[in-house]
């Protein structure tokens, strides 16, 4: 039984860093330029109005949570969305309005 919760732990902070990824406008518009497909790191800094360098900071978050994954070519980067966890994302989002199963205390009324 102790092996489940220190394993649902630890998924729930994975689906926490991912979250909080994401809350952020520079890495929501850099996950929205990426929906078209690959992207070098060189295309990316004009349209987000962003350094290179902040980018990179940016991109290295998006790609520690697991939303992004990078491949070298040469010099550059090129980054591409990370679909299933993306996918996994929606997912715990969609657990979470659905009620839970079983026994459920209830709590005294507030007075």
């Amino acid at each position: 039984m102790a092996v489940d919760i220190f394993a649902r732990v630890k998924q729930d902070e994975i689906v926490s860093r991912r979250f909080r990824a994401l809350a952020d406008a520079t890495r929501l518009k850099i996950i929205d330029r990426l929906r078209d497909g690959e992207e070098c790191v060189c295309n990316l800094t004009e349209p987000l109005g962003t350094r290179q360098s902040l980018l990179s900071f940016h991109l290295r978050t998006l790609k520690e949570a697991g939303l992004v994954s990078d491949r070298k070519e040469g010099r550059w980067v090129y980054y591409t969305l990370n679909h299933e966890v993306l996918d996994e994302m929606m997912q715990a989002l969609e657990a979470l309005k659905k009620p839970r199963k079983g026994l459920r205390l209830v709590s005294s009324r507030c007075e």
